[in-house]
């Protein structure tokens, strides 16, 4: 092998998620060490491809055979030989699984090149349990995987239990962030909404996708008094059905929706509490963020949250589903100016000490540079 390594990513969107967005900050600290070919499923969703360092070599790759399909083995084998000439094909989610297949049929026929899968959850259809022709899938095509990275104890349990994937395979890895570039005071304009004096704010940051259960939020702010603000950063498809639901209980006047943030560093400090009204999550990117941030965190008792955030703040995790609890929950909260201070102070505590990105950047370039076999 000559030059530096080229990777290959494989998502089903490249619009600012957790997983995308880690993966930028991944090319980001790999820095001139690595190139880089992006593929999405959905070609009009590159968003995150605005947080790439100018520095980083990359290319988005629009003639790539498509992830969607059934997965006929003439499909699998073109997507099989779009792997070769690369050093490390990285694939997300199980919007990805097709090439995960094609690359464990077909790996020894082409030559391929390594394949790192990773894991952050699931979508609406594998809310209540997951669906059984997909564990069987995912048992088969991780077959030649060279590893399987999940950020959260459940997955990792699920991946060892239900996927039947062997120990030696699987690698827990938690999402971590800068947090010393959390820590600083945003400015009162870093969004094109201004903070009043006197006014207060619930803020989440999340993808505007069902699985989120944005209108729940709506629903548990609109208890809260009306120097209370609702502040929702993200984009997509479910906007429409907070919207609905903000306008049925008259509080669309406190309730915001901006977009998405290119750097949330620079605006989630204007929160005075975090909240989740998430169906579903494994290990949220955003509650780290919050907590780095120094915010208290409201959520529902979903993926490893409860564990995540600090032993004070866990007193306010509420049981999944649970609409009343997570109203009584943020109440509380509201009505204390020092409780959120507290639980604030010990989450940025426990954020520095564990969610730390350095940790997290080191753990992947070991596991890429042994699955390449050269330095990253």
């Amino acid at each position: 092998m000559s030059g530096i390594p080229h990777i290959l990513h494989l998502h089903s969107t490249f619009s600012p998620g957790g997983a995308e967005v880690r993966t930028v900050r991944l090319m980001n600290a790999f820095g001139n060490r690595a190139r880089h070919t992006i593929v999405s499923s959905e070609t009009d969703n590159y968003g995150a491809t605005e947080r790439i360092a100018k520095s980083v070599k990359f290319q988005l790759d629009h003639e790539f055979p498509s992830l969607k399909g059934a997965p006929l083995p003439g499909r699998l084998q073109k997507i099989a030989k779009a792997m070769k000439g690369y050093d490390l094909v990285c694939t997300y989610n199980w919007g990805a699984m097709d090439a995960v297949m094609a690359h464990t049929l077909f790996k020894d026929v082409h030559g391929l090149p390594p394949l790192v899968h990773h894991e952050d959850g699931f979508d609406e259809t594998e809310l209540g349990r997951r669906k059984r022709r997909r564990t069987w899938y995912r048992r088969i095509a991780l077959g030649k995987a060279a590893g399987l990275v999940v950020p959260s104890e459940k997955l990792e349990e699920i991946a060892l239990v239900e996927w039947q994937q062997p120990l030696g395979r699987v690698k827990r890895i938690p999402n971590g962030i800068n947090t010393k570039a959390f820590a600083m005071r945003p400015k009162k304009d870093a969004l094109r909404l201004i903070k009043r004096p006197g006014e207060l704010w619930v803020g989440t940051l999340a993808g505007l996708r069902t699985i989120k259960n944005l209108p729940r939020l709506v629903r548990v702010f609109a208890q809260l008094p009306e120097d209370w603000q609702l502040v929702i950063l993200g984009q997509g498809e479910a906007r429409a059905a907070i919207e609905a639901e903000a306008d049925r209980l008259a509080i669309n006047h406190r309730v915001h929706m901006p977009g998405a943030v290119a750097d949330p560093a620079r605006v989630i400090g204007l929160f005075d509490i975090f909240a989740l009204s998430s169906d579903s999550e494994q290990f949220p990117l955003s509650v780290v963020e919050a907590m780095a941030a120094g915010l208290p965190v409201v959520a529902p008792d979903v993926g490893d949250i409860a564990e995540m955030v600090s032993d004070m703040n866990a007193e306010v995790i509420t049981s999944a589903g649970d609409e009343d609890a997570l109203a009584a929950a943020l109440g509380r909260l509201a009505a204390s100016k020092e409780l959120r201070a507290e639980l604030g102070e010990a989450n940025r505590m426990k954020a520095v000490a564990h969610f730390d990105e350095a940790k997290m950047i080191d753990t992947y370039r070991r596991l890429y540079a042994s699955a390449m076999k050269r330095e990253l």
